[in-house]
């Protein structure tokens, strides 16, 4: 198989938690063309075990990310099989022993990806879902004179107490497993990764997708538990276990304001954000509630709460799954751009 994405070499990478990656590598897919003034540009981070083949439903002709009118950058994050990840890094960091990597981190190395290789000075748009979003506030929050427009969809600028506590749940879940033996599993925590997925099931879409039965009106799913089986299951047995731990830990642990620059004072990092931004979680999402964007929107000074009427919950947001939310989530783009 052809690779359709370019590796960025980062070299030895000093990472917040006091680890190094060595010869760190940076999977990104680029889409259109750099203009001459370099300021076509949108960066689009991936999202929590998501590739950037996952986010090219939002990329194409006559949508807000058009590559006929701007540079689209998809970095990868860190932990997700393309980039340094326990499933590609040689020993000693393979595997359990993959370092603690924060949002921060990654933000800094995409941040390097767009002006050392590009000579890129300012950024038009950052957007993303979930953790896509929480590296978005981080590209707004870290440099605000760069980042012209910010629109961090069903996601968090720092993760609440009560996500922290849905993703107990889920690694619980997995590590359960006996055949995980501690991250040094010699065949694939299938049971673990099967559990895992049920947990997440209850989470994705919310209760009111449920009771509407869209998982077998919508999506076509002949019964519930083939939507548990075909959809959640089928979605998570095929990615490694300890990338999954290691993304559960970057998004655990992901706050704006958890750097040098803010020193935990989480309104102040809101604050920074300059970036135009529609901050829009998903009217029924519960991993990421409206609530807590409207508290970000109070502490950010060029922010507005744009909430996406849905009952589809998390995945109101991507990967492309509901047509009518896709509209709208491209609409809204297609009209801060505008700004």
């Amino acid at each position: 198989m052809t690779r359709d994405y370019e590796i960025f070499d980062l070299g030895d990478v000093r990472l917040q938690r006091g680890a190094t990656i060595r010869d760190c590598k940076l999977a990104y897919k680029t889409f259109g063309t750099l203009n001459a003034a370099k300021d076509n540009v949108i960066v689009y981070p991936t999202w929590y075990s998501g590739q950037h083949y996952d986010n090219e439903w939002l990329v194409g002709p006559g949508m807000a990310l058009d590559p006929e009118k701007y540079f689209i950058i998809i970095p990868n994050m860190f932990g997700n099989g393309l980039s340094s990840s326990p499933s590609n890094t040689p020993e000693p960091y393979n595997a359990d022993r993959f370092p603690d990597v924060t949002a921060y981190d990654n933000v800094i190395q995409q941040h390097r990806l767009v002006t050392e290789k590009f000579g890129i000075e300012k950024v038009a748009l950052v957007t993303g879902w979930s953790m896509g979003a929480l590296q978005t506030f981080h590209w707004g929050a870290l440099f605000p004179d760069m980042v012209e427009r910010i629109a961090p969809f069903c996601g968090s600028a720092k993760c609440s107490r009560h996500n922290f506590v849905f993703l107990e749940g889920v690694q619980a879940a997995l590590r359960a497993d006996a055949a995980w033996e501690n991250g040094r599993y010699k065949a694939k925590p299938e049971k673990g990764l099967r559990a895992m997925a049920r947990v997440y099931a209850g989470w994705g879409f919310s209760q009111a997708f449920y009771r509407a039965e869209l998982d077998l009106k919508t999506l076509g799913y002949s019964s519930l538990e083939d939507f548990l089986v075909a959809f959640w299951e089928g979605f998570f047995l095929p990615k490694d276990a300890n990338n999954l731990l290691t993304m559960a830990w970057t998004w655990q642990h992901g706050d704006i304001s958890d750097n040098d620059v803010f020193n935990g004072d989480f309104k102040k990092a809101l604050g920074a954000i300059k970036a135009k931004a529609y901050v829009m979680p998903g009217q029924t999402d519960l991993y990421f509630p409206p609530e807590d964007s409207e508290f970000e929107v109070a502490n950010m000074p060029n922010a507005e709460f744009v909430p996406v009427p849905s009952i589809w919950g998390h995945f109101a947001g991507g990967p492309g799954t509901n047509p009518e939310d896709v509209k709208f989530i491209d609409d809204k783009l297609k009209e801060l751009l505008a700004l």
